[in-house]
C-alpha cells in the first residue's frame, strides 16, 4: 500500500532505488519487477549512495534529473544503511528517502531493529520468565533527520493514504534531501489480521504512539490531532500478537502502563 501510494503521488517522472527487504523481494521476481517507473535494486545498505550516483549521472550528462526516491525498510534505514543515508543527507543530495517502517527485520525472520518498539516480541527479543520482550526504546530517526538540517521531514501511516500522497507531493517541491517515515502494518510480523491493516495503523496515530507530524526548515508545521477522547494504547496492542504476552501477567500490565506513558508524552510534546 505504501509503495503504491508513494509512486502514485510522485508520478511517472520518477526513478526508484529500492534497498533489499520486503519491498524488494515481493515486487521484483527476476527478470521483471512490478514497477512502471525505472527501479534499481540496491544492497541492504546502499540505497543512499546509489541514489547519489544516479543524481551524479544526470548531472554529468547535463540533464535535469527526475524525482529520485530511495526507499527501504526500517532495518535498511535505522540500522544497516544509516551511515550511508547520513552521508547523503550531509552532502545535501537532492532525493526523497522513504522508510517503510514495520518495526523489525521482517524479511529475514522478524528480528529486532532500531525501530522495534518497547516490550514487543521478536525472534531476538522473545518474552519469557526473565523478559517481557524488547527492552530498548525505538530510535527517534525523525529527530536524527532534523539534526542533519533537512528541508522536509514527515511521518505518515498506511492508515491514511491521502496523507501519504500529500506529504510525498510536498516533499518533492523541495530541493535537497527529504525524509518520510511511513508506519506500515506487517501482518506476519505483527501477528495481525489482514483485515485490520488500516485499523491498526490508524490506532497507532490516534493513541499517540506514532505521531503524524511534518517539519519544514526544521519547524513543526503540521500535526494530525488525536481524537477526543483518544483510544488507550491497549486497543492498539490487543490487535497485535507481538504484544499478546503483555496481557498474560502482572508484569506485562506494568509494561502496558509504560507504553501508555510513551503515548501520553507524545501527546504533550506535539500538542496532539
Amino acid at each position: 500500500m505504501a509503495m503504491r501510494h508513494v509512486l502514485e503521488a510522485a508520478g511517472v517522472n520518477t526513478v526508484v532505488v529500492g534497498a533489499t527487504g520486503c519491498s524488494e523481494v515481493t515486487t521484483s521476481k527476476f527478470p521483471t519487477s512490478s514497477f512502471k517507473v525505472p527501479w534499481i535494486h540496491a544492497n541492504f545498505e546502499n540505497a543512499g549512495p546509489v541514489a547519489s550516483g544516479i543524481l551524479a549521472a544526470y548531472k554529468s550528462r547535463g540533464e535535469k534529473s527526475p524525482n529520485i526516491i530511495a526507499w527501504g525498510g526500517d532495518g535498511a534505514t535505522f540500522d544497516i544503511g544509516f551511515g550511508m543515508i547520513s552521508g547523503a543527507w550531509e552532502r545535501g543530495e537532492n532525493f526523497l528517502y522513504v522508510c517503510f517502517d514495520n518495526e523489525a527485520y521482517m524479511n529475514t525472520g522478524v528480528q529486532a531493529s532500531g525501530a522495534t518498539p518497547f516490550a514487543s516480541n521478536t525472534t531476538t527479543t522473545p518474552p519469557g520468565s526473565q523478559s517481557t520482550g524488547n527492552d530498548l526504546p525505538k530510535k527517534d530517526l525523525v529527530k536524527v533527520a532534523l539534526a542533519h538540517g533537512l528541508k522536509y521531514v514527515a511521518t505518515a501511516t498506511v492508515g491514511n493514504v491521502l496523507d501519504i500522497q500529500n506529504k510525498v507531493r510536498q516533499a518533492l517541491t523541495f530541493s535537497g534531501p527529504k525524509y518520510l517515515q511511513i508506519l506500515v502494518t506487517c501482518v506476519p510480523g505483527w501477528y495481525t489480521e489482514a483485515k485490520d491493516t488500516v485499523k491498526v495503523a490508524r490506532l497507532a496515530s490516534q493513541t499517540g504512539i506514532f505521531p503524524l507530524v511534518e517539519y519544514i526548515d526544521g519547524k513543526l508545521t503540521n500535526i494530525v490531532k488525536c481524537p477526543n477522547p483518544r483510544p488507550k494504547v491497549e486497543e492498539y496492542l490487543k490487535l497485535q500478537g507481538r504484544f499478546k504476552h503483555l496481557f498474560e501477567s502482572a508484569n506485562g500490565q506494568d509494561q502496558i502502563k509504560k507504553i501508555q506513558k510513551i503515548a501520553d508524552e507524545n501527546i504533550l510534546k506535539f500538542g496532539l
